[in-house]
């Protein structure tokens, strides 16, 4: 299978090495050859380290590097029966590359887009052939994470939908496929566990290090929200809950935080320019938490309460079935567990309860419960 990929960036290149480590004859494009002689080096330094580790042999990581081919005219990928997009979150970039792209390519190929928030049926309008789009979202680093999202436009072909699923099985990803809404499953039902974490700081109830401790403590998740905003970067997290806030009507369930802004403004992005929450320069010391364990299960049950909320929220609005939401969490994000089965662990009522006392405090919409989990608890079902 040829396979087109437009962008030498991280993602770019981490989708050409899964490609090609399944066998997939690769085309990796980009206007900056720089950016592809940086690619290649990458992928060196990364195919070393997997021999080095016992992952790969040499003939293995030969097989790989064989596989991809660097380009940088967009006609190169003529021959190609797949194209993924990962470039610039832009839709005006990505229309003009795309409505160029399909001048090029047969009208049988595939043209994908690795956005991670636009609509994929604007993107698709770009084409003249608009029911051969479709989103196919991977997570960052794509060679480690086992998830990827693929969306189908309302102009998506059932055929095309079809190979695309298929085609992403074939390179051992777990597919969970999601409605065109904004965030798709992840990045909408994952805000929450930022937004919630925020607005307690921002209440003055724990600072930061106790946030993270009470949630990896209790809850089991690998890093804390702080600690996943600085790894991610405060710019590239604030945009997108402004992103999903206002293509969701202003929904004040998404709405950002004064603090995050404040953050990102500052250029306090987090790892990568040393300082975000945390202070990542050399010799600086995290702070510590307070253990308090009463105060930690009151912001533990506060964040999982609203994170469980927003997956049964998904499911009631039809974004995905229950087992893809729950595989996009754990496999995408890397949850401990999957919400909605965390949901009938915890019970449904006291979901319910728990959405409902934030609400009787507050009276804001930001707090409202989920009608899909009040009819659950008035019928005694359960998600599994």
């Amino acid at each position: 299978m040829n396979i087109g990929i437009i962008g030498s960036g991280t993602m770019g290149s981490g989708i050409a090495q899964v490609a090609a480590t399944s066998g997939c004859n690769v085309k990796l494009y980009d206007t900056n050859q720089a950016a592809l002689d940086k690619a290649k080096a990458s992928l060196e330094k990364i195919l070393n380290r997997l021999i080095e580790k016992g992952r790969i042999d040499s003939n293995e990581k030969n097989r790989i590097q064989s596989n991809i081919s660097y380009v940088d005219n967009l006609k190169d990928l003529a021959d190609s029966n797949l194209t993924i997009e990962a470039i610039v979150e832009n839709l005006d970039i990505k229309k003009k590359v795309f409505s160029e792209l399909e001048t090029y390519v047969s009208d049988n190929c595939i043209i994908a887009s690795n956005t991670s928030s636009l609509s994929i049926a604007s993107i698709a309008a770009s084409l003249q052939k608009p029911e051969r789009c479709v989103g196919i979202h991977f997570f960052n680093p794509a060679p480690l994470m086992k998830l990827v999202e693929v969306i189908p436009a309302i102009q998506t072909s059932k055929d095309v939908l079809d190979k695309s699923v298929q085609t992403i099985k074939d390179w051992k990803k777990v597919v969970a496929v999601a409605k065109d809404t904004p965030g798709f499953i992840v990045n909408r039902v994952a805000r929450p566990f930022y937004g919630e974490a925020l607005r307690i700081y921002e209440e003055g109830i724990a600072d930061f290090a106790t946030i993270d401790w009470s949630l990896k403590t209790l809850g089991g998740f690998r890093m804390g929200p702080f600690e996943l905003m600085d790894f991610i970067g405060n710019d590239v997290n604030y945009t997108v809950t402004e992103t999903v806030f206002k293509e969701f009507y202003f929904d004040p369930r998404y709405k950002p935080a004064f603090t995050q802004k404040r953050f990102a403004e500052a250029g306090y992005l987090g790892r990568k320019t040393g300082k975000g929450y945390y202070d990542y320069s050399e010799g600086a010391t995290k702070p510590s938490p307070l253990e308090n364990k009463e105060l930690a299960q009151k912001i533990f049950e506060r964040v999982l309460a609203m994170l469980i909320n927003e997956a049964a929220d998904a499911l009631f609005l039809n974004i995905a079935s229950a087992e893809d939401i729950d595989n996009a969490m754990t496999k995408g994000v890397n949850y401990p567990k999957g919400l909605l089965a965390w949901a009938d662990e915890k019970e449904i009522d006291w979901c319910v309860n728990k959405m409902d006392e934030l609400y009787n405090e507050y009276h804001e919409d930001r707090y409202r419960c989920s009608p899909l989990l009040r009819k659950m608890n008035r019928e005694n079902k359960t998600f599994y």
